[in-house]
């Protein structure tokens, strides 16, 4: 009696793990046959069927909902582009006309305002095509300081004005295998904001420095800190400390920053003291 159970647990666990070779493998499952309904598989079987037809509506929910998501942020990213461009042409005709002091004034807000519609919108089209795969990250062997230095060279004119002092230390040997594209925009938010928040004459510090899994990019600036309490939320979407809000921005830099890391394996961390100035690493993992 027992070795016809023994034969029958055998029996079934081929069938278990037949069944989840094809599930996983992608392939088509074939209805089970009809089997003694008081069969281990008998019992178990059907339920298998069900769960791979519930699975394979899920997943073809999914691509539906992704196809239309992508349709709709392609639609959003035209529909908006043309009334931009259309708004700053405008804005430069105004430029050259005679306007009185106040309506230089006025005309000095539209244009921040205008600019800051448009960093927005560009910045949520990037954030839900990377939420929804649409943009796929591509990784490739790239040196780090080429990489570096585009992120570095697009902050240098706001650093100048308010005389901050850059220091930036990579070897030039430093060979990754990363998507350089979306890392330069992950270093370039987090220099950003180092500008932002770091007061006149003040410093930024940005090293490389290869360790024994990742290689850490550490960006340290003598600005103002952030609060212990508030260091896990700055990196959610939208999120701003509530003195700030006279700084320009939205609350999306750092969550991008976050996700475009995690989609290539790694993360970042924050190191702050209130009034001490802050660090962030990103850390990029060390595979060949």
């Amino acid at each position: 009696m027992g070795w016809i159970k023994k034969k029958e647990a055998d029996l079934f666990a081929n069938q278990v793990e037949e069944t989840l070779d094809i599930i996983l493998s992608g392939k088509q499952l074939q209805e089970p046959e009809e089997v003694a309904e008081d069969s281990l598989w008998g019992k178990c079987g059907e339920k298998f069927w069900r769960l791979y037809q519930v699975w394979n509506k899920k997943e073809a929910d999914a691509i539906r909902d992704k196809q239309q998501m992508k349709g709709l942020i392609s639609d959003i990213s035209h529909q908006t582009r043309t009334p931009l461009a259309n708004m700053k042409i405008y804005l430069e005709f105004l430029q050259e006309e005679n306007l009185s002091e106040k309506g230089r004034e006025f005309l000095t807000h539209l244009e921040e305002q205008t600019d800051k519609l448009d960093f927005l919108l560009q910045s949520m089209v990037k954030m839900s095509r990377l939420e929804n795969g649409i943009i796929r990250i591509r990784k490739e062997k790239n040196r780090l300081k080429q990489t570096l230095t585009a992120a570095v060279s697009q902050i240098v004119s706001a650093a100048s004005k308010k005389s901050l002092q850059l220091h930036v230390t990579c070897d030039e040997d430093f060979i990754l295998k990363y998507d350089a594209k979306w890392t330069e925009e992950a270093i370039f938010n987090v220099l950003d904001n180092a500008v932002k928040y770091t007061n006149f004459g003040g410093c930024i510090y940005v090293r490389v420095i290869r360790q024994e899994i990742f290689t850490k990019i550490s960006i340290q600036d003598t600005g103002k800190g952030i609060l212990p309490e508030r260091q896990a939320e700055i990196f959610s979407r939208f999120y701003r400390e509530p003195e700030i809000h006279d700084v320009n921005g939205v609350g999306i830099g750092l969550y991008l920053t976050r996700k475009i890391l995690e989609l290539q394996n790694g993360y970042i961390e924050v190191r702050s003291e209130k009034a001490k100035g802050s660090e962030f690493c990103m850390y990029l993992p060390n595979e060949a």
